[in-house]
């Protein structure tokens, strides 16, 4: 099959709730080539009675998501998300980037959740599965009302993107941070554009993602940086250099997670790491083992986001040593939570 330049899955692999599937995975020595098009993204439309989701993992900071979309044009090859989409019936591979689920009502609904009278308010992440500016939010405009909401309601959010569309909203984050109701955390995993495009194929380059935070960072919004994920031999190395930048830039916050390859995603990833780095293929794959105590899987709390073993430490030092050097004095600041205003409105009593 050729390589579907623009993606990062290059197949689609079985799901696993499935009885019947079709796999583009093995040609098993058929004669005639397996003809593939390069697909086209379809958009499903999605009312969920609920908006806000909630998680207890201990090692995520904040508990309740909001993810106005489900699937990712981003393409990320080694996302976490990507097994999610098994469960509308798609595969974690190709449909998860091109099959996307639009929750249209996501506005209304966190407007009506804050209206409850029952309510308590807590940080809201945006992006806590899938990335809230990817293509499709220029269309949508789904983000932009969300934080229309927040700031209606004044209510904290914080938002995680790999999307330089971020800067159109930045009137409402404007508003949003001189009330210290917001945090923005770039995810930059790398700034070799040639490993970029073929590792997360439609997000925005480093270069507009730096420019962005430095942006955001002088009109007063509190940026910050997440290194992630930390794939051994591929981009470990970048590490120092991607903190400075992220530092002269107005980052002053900064973290890192190691890659895991859960579900079907290791499927994903193994192809496209044999079809674009066959020559370390191996060497990258037993590293990844070895950060997760000989799988490429894990699922405990803590290791999983910075793994164990002395890969894991190595990159650990790299990274700790790096954030000591250029963000020695600097953090965030939490977020207000007193401020929520219920009902939307100002009152005179």
């Amino acid at each position: 099959m050729e390589y579907l330049k623009g993606k990062g899955a290059q197949i689609n692999v079985a799901n696993k709730f499935s009885q019947q599937f079709v796999s583009t995975e093995d040609v098993d020595g058929q004669d005639e080539e397996l003809l593939t098009e390069k697909p086209k993204t379809e958009i499903f439309y999605e009312s969920p009675k609920k908006i806000i989701s909630y998680n207890s993992s201990p090692d995520i900071n904040m508990s309740a998501s909001i993810n106005p979309y489900q699937g990712c044009e981003h393409g990320c090859v080694y996302c976490y998300a990507r097994n999610s989409h098994e469960y509308w019936g798609f595969s974690s591979g190709l449909d998860f980037e091109t099959k996307i689920i639009v929750k249209r009502n996501a506005p209304q609904m966190l407007e009506r959740t804050f209206l409850g009278a029952n309510y308590k308010p807590q940080v809201i992440m945006l992006s806590g599965n899938t990335d809230c500016y990817q293509p499709l939010e220029k269309k949508f405009r789904l983000t932009r009302r969300i934080l229309e909401v927040c700031l209606k309601f004044l209510h904290p959010v914080a938002i995680i993107t790999k999307n330089s569309l971020i800067l159109r909203d930045i009137d409402v984050l404007k508003k949003l941070a001189e009330l210290n109701l917001i945090h923005v955390v770039f995810s930059i995993t790398s700034q070799d554009e040639a490993l970029r495009r073929i590792l997360e194929p439609r997000t925005a380059s480093a270069k507009k993602k730096f420019e962005a935070m430095n942006q955001l960072s002088e009109e007063g919004i509190p940026v910050g940086i997440m290194n992630a994920p930390i794939i051994p031999s591929l981009n470990h190395h970048e590490i120092p250099a991607i903190l400075k930048k992220a530092a002269d830039n107005g980052a002053i916050f900064a973290g890192y997670t190691v890659v895991r390859l859960n579900g079907q995603i290791q499927k994903i990833f193994k192809d496209w790491l044999i079809k674009n780095f066959p020559e370390r293929a191996d060497k990258v794959w037993h590293q990844i083992q070895a950060l997760h105590g000989g799988k490429v899987n894990d699922s405990e709390f803590g290791r999983r986001v910075s793994g164990d073993g002395e890969t894991s430490r190595v990159i650990n030092q790299l990274f700790q040593t790096s954030k000591r050097k250029y963000f020695k004095d600097v953090s965030l600041n939490s977020l207000d939570c007193t401020k929520f205003r219920r009902g939307g409105n100002y009152t005179l009593f």
